[in-house]
């Protein structure tokens, strides 16, 4: 088994410098648990704050150090959620798609790393200030709610200004990275290590309904759109500019493109998306996952995905190696 060594493994006491995102529904305990017990970072998905949900995660996680996060503008409804979260001593807390500014001190006299996941470099700057500890710089291909920027060209850029103003400051690739080049690859570009969301939506220990795993594995990278149509349906008042990567289906091909008309109908719309949602209907609701589904043939253990992860990016950083000489080598 290989390791690799970077500024997070040694800042965040790991391993491996993986960490999994905080999937809002299906990024529970035992996932968490799993990837830190696998040598990375397991973050709870804090979602909208369903306080109950996330005792029952903590729960689950048996003890296990972990993380969480949440979308912040909707723990600005319920403040009292962090505060809460934090009695469990979580060992980071995400901040994602809002100001970080009203948690941040709370967050840090709890000894809480501080991550604050950017889609832009406005939101970059908001992070600067509050002195993150770490940037996650996300790419439109993730799954799940995001912006406009692809990774390719974000997380270089963010790399730079984090190289020139906050040189301590740690960051993180993420969107699209679903194999041991995608690791490869982020850290060539600039990364400390990766966020993972997809292709941990696609583990054992996600809490992600049969079919919907099913349904990954038979779609391939152009299987996905970013649409405002899953919350519209919900009734979810995401503020403007982000929008969610869900799967194409029977859903998507009615609404995409007729929002309007969804917004008229949604009395009896909405109750049906739920419904659908709450029996894993793999055509009738939203399907949470990005581009990195094309990359994805099997449901596996969390612990063997992050493994298998690694060992990859090392094959193929040491390939580089062997063309610049041994010195730029990954030790195995």
């Amino acid at each position: 088994m290989a390791t690799i060594s970077t500024r997070l493994n040694q800042a965040l006491k790991l391993q491996l410098p993986v960490v999994s995102a905080p999937m809002a529904f299906a990024g529970g305990g035992a996932l968490a648990a799993a990837v830190s017990r696998a040598g990375g970072l397991g973050l709870i998905g804090g979602g909208y704050g369903d306080p109950s949900w996330l005792e029952e995660q903590f729960a689950a996680a048996a003890g296990e150090r972990v993380g969480v996060g949440f979308i912040t503008w909707s723990l600005r409804k319920s403040p009292s959620l962090l505060t809460d979260v934090l009695k469990h001593r979580p060992a980071a807390v995400m901040l994602s798609f809002g100001d970080p500014r009203p948690f941040a001190d709370e967050i840090r006299a709890a000894k809480a790393v501080i991550i604050c996941q950017c889609q832009d470099m406005a939101h970059v700057m908001d992070a600067l200030d509050v002195k993150a500890d770490v940037i996650v710089a996300q790419g439109a291909e993730a799954g799940g709610h995001g912006a406009s920027r692809g990774t390719l060209t974000f997380v270089p850029e963010v790399a730079d200004h984090i190289a020139r103003h906050a040189p301590e400051t740690l960051l993180l690739a993420a969107g699209g990275i679903g194999d041991g080049r995608g690791l490869a690859a982020s850290l060539v570009l600039g990364a400390d290590g990766v966020l993972v969301g997809t292709r941990l939506w696609a583990s054992k220990e996600a809490l992600v309904p049969m079919r919907h795993h099913q349904a990954i594995i038979e779609t391939d990278g152009d299987g996905t759109v970013r649409t405002t149509i899953a919350d519209i349906a919900r009734q979810i008042p995401w503020p403007r500019g982000f929008t969610a990567r869900i799967r194409r289906n029977a859903f998507t091909d009615r609404w995409h493109g007729h929002e309007a008309e969804l917004e008229r109908n949604v009395a009896v719309e909405g109750p049906r998306y739920r419904q659908a949602f709450a029996a894993g209907d793999p055509e009738s609701t939203g399907v949470w996952f990005g581009e990195a589904a094309g990359l994805i043939n099997s449901i596996e253990s969390a612990a063997a995905i992050v493994q298998r992860m690694v060992d990859d990016a090392a094959i193929h950083l040491n390939r580089c190696g062997d063309a610049l000489g041994s010195d730029h080598r990954v030790p195995t």
